[in-house]
């Protein structure tokens, strides 16, 4: 006596077939606005019934956005909802960032985005003066640099690298978009500095240039 199994393989599959493309696009743009972080693929599909390409769903729902007030944005391996950039200035009563940079630690978040990773003792050497405990601590409570791995030469001192934050802030998918050096220097990342041996690496920068405050240039501003 022989038995028909087909029948029951297709009710099985049935029962784990994923919901039509539509509704997972549905439910990764409900995740995305309601995230006020970026959301990494990997977590998107956790949260989505089995069978689900949030992958997929991320790239029609990308699409879809394109010209429309807020779109669906790469923020290194995650993603997000961001208001257009040419909207930006709308919202600039809720996105001021009251709180100011020092020359010194625009100078020292430039060279980490740019040259990471980064020891300090490299930052020192591409500044051209020691760099400041404080300067560190600021960018780190921001949350705008993290520790990287140590580097393997003598001491293994560890490294220092921009943060999803950072990125996210600027409205940058990775640090390769990062503007260059035209751009560097019409914001003024690259003028009025001593050059490189005006300061021994053993002495301390200008007290002034780490206690007065600046506005952030156009690179580092709302």
């Amino acid at each position: 006596m022989s038995f028909v199994t087909e029948p029951v393989e297709e009710e099985e599959k049935s029962l784990f077939a994923a919901p039509p493309e539509g509704e997972q696009e549905r439910m990764v743009e409900a995740m995305l606005f309601a995230s006020a972080a970026p959301v990494t693929v990997r977590d998107l599909e956790a949260r989505m019934p089995m069978g689900c390409d949030a992958a997929e769903a991320l790239v029609r729902l990308r699409k879809r956005y394109e010209g429309r007030g807020v779109r669906v944005v790469k923020v290194d391996d995650a993603w997000a909802i961001r208001t257009a950039p040419d909207l930006g200035f709308l919202m600039q009563k809720e996105t001021v960032e009251t709180r100011k940079l020092s020359r010194a630690a625009i100078e020292t978040l430039a060279i980490i985005a740019y040259h990471q990773p980064v020891t300090r003792a490299e930052i020192e050497e591409i500044r051209g003066v020691s760099v400041s405990r404080g300067t560190i601590d600021q960018l780190l409570e921001m949350e705008w640099i993290r520790l990287g791995r140590r580097k393997m030469t003598p001491g293994r001192p560890v490294t220092f690298v921009v943060t999803p934050t950072f990125l996210d802030h600027f409205g940058l998918e990775s640090a390769r978009d990062l503007p260059g050096v035209k751009e560097l220097r019409a914001a003024g990342l690259l003028e009025n500095r001593p050059p490189p041996g005006a300061f021994s690496l053993g002495q301390s920068e200008p007290e002034e240039e780490d206690d007065e405050i600046v506005g952030q240039p156009e690179l580092f501003d709302e």
